[in-house]
């Protein structure tokens, strides 16, 4: 963690996180567990694979978003009852809960669970339990968001949507937005517009991941084509000055990842992300996690405290970006107000003692 001595008010704030792959907090500590439980022979073939201290070691060598990838399919083997995916996601909560975590908009992948045979209300009841018990237990709020995979066909996706089972959990208020991820670079957003449409129709809340390993005109026609409320990455939108300038204007949100973008050599370091420059240009975005269990264990504190050791912000900066990442959440406007209530207790003595 930092050693600035802002990093009290870090950990106080009263975070909204909008960009956690819950199969992306699967540690390697829970998937031996989960793979012992369920008798799931792990790769032979990969060295990596022989112990979880030996996966830590090999999340740390990443060389690209798909070698990422190719871990993360996986490990999502060992996942195949309803309690393996509530044991998954009540790990998740417990680390957001530990870094001041309030509210939470987390991703699933339907498709890579049902294309190797496990039921989508298998996959829904699992992370539901765990939300409700979050909730009861942990104080934090979250809201589901179903991604669709853009290294399949769209017709898939389309295909998808259109199962009973997740248009019910649709319609009933169980998953209110949908995504687009996996491999970005070969998949334009366009690709999928039938299924945003489908989404439009239905008024689901819609993200994409778009601006990662994508140039910046993935995020323009992820807005034009698909109508996303927000984007996730979107770094690469520092690259157009008339697009900068549309996602300042439209208050569109950008959740991003600055430890994840390190990991997958987006860039070398978070002092290069265009941190400063979005704050100068009234860019609303988050800070987030990602996949933290294959990124270091680095869950959403230790990514607010990398962005603070590479760019110094004070404390009114901090407390207008939770302020940013609390407008642009998705939960009731009576939470967002109990939000703001918890933000301006913890920020107002960090606002009134002159270092801010």
């Amino acid at each position: 963690m930092c050693k600035s001595g802002i990093h009290p008010l870090l950990q106080r704030l009263p975070k909204c996180e909008h960009h956690i792959h819950l199969e992306g907090a699967l540690t390697p500590q829970v998937l031996f567990t989960l793979a012992a439980k369920n008798r799931i022979e792990l790769p032979t073939d990969d060295p990596a694979f022989a112990s979880p201290e030996g996966l830590v070691e090999r999340y740390r060598e990443f060389d690209s978003l798909d070698d990422f990838l190719h871990y993360y399919y996986i490990g999502m083997s060992v996942l195949l009852d309803a309690g393996d995916f509530e044991t998954l996601a009540w790990d998740y909560f417990t680390h957001a809960a530990a870094d001041g975590v309030a509210h939470c908009e987390v991703f699933m992948d339907p498709q890579a669970h049902m294309g190797r045979g496990i039921g989508y209300d298998v996959v829904l009841s699992g992370f539901q339990q765990a939300r409700k018990r979050a909730e009861s237990e942990l104080g934090i709020t979250s809201e589901l968001i179903a991604c669709f995979l853009r290294h399949l066909p769209p017709a898939d996706a389309v295909a998808t949507f259109e199962q009973d089972a997740v248009r019910e959990s649709f319609a009933a208020g169980h998953v209110i937005g949908i995504g687009l991820d996996s491999s970005e670079k070969p998949f334009p957003p366009e690709l999928f517009q039938v299924v945003y449409q489908k989404g439009g129709f239905m008024g689901l809340k819609r993200t994409a991941h778009a601006g990662e390993e994508g140039p910046a005109a993935y995020v323009r026609t992820a807005l034009d084509t698909l109508h996303v409320d927000r984007i996730d990455h979107g770094v690469r939108v520092i690259e157009d000055d008339a697009l900068l300038k549309r996602v300042a204007d439209e208050n569109i949100l950008l959740s991003v990842c600055p430890i994840s973008n390190v990991f997958l050599k987006g860039v070398q370091s978070v002092a290069d992300l265009p941190i400063r420059k979005f704050i100068d240009a009234g860019v609303r975005f988050s800070i987030n996690s990602d996949d933290p269990a294959y990124f270091g264990n680095n869950y959403i504190l230790a990514n607010y405290c990398a962005v603070q050791e590479a760019f110094n912000l004070t404390a009114a900066e901090w407390v207008a970006i939770c302020e940013g990442s609390i407008h642009g959440s998705w939960c009731s406007q009576k939470r967002k107000e109990e939000l703001f209530e918890r933000l301006g207790s913890v920020s107002h003595p960090w606002l009134h003692q002159g270092d801010a």
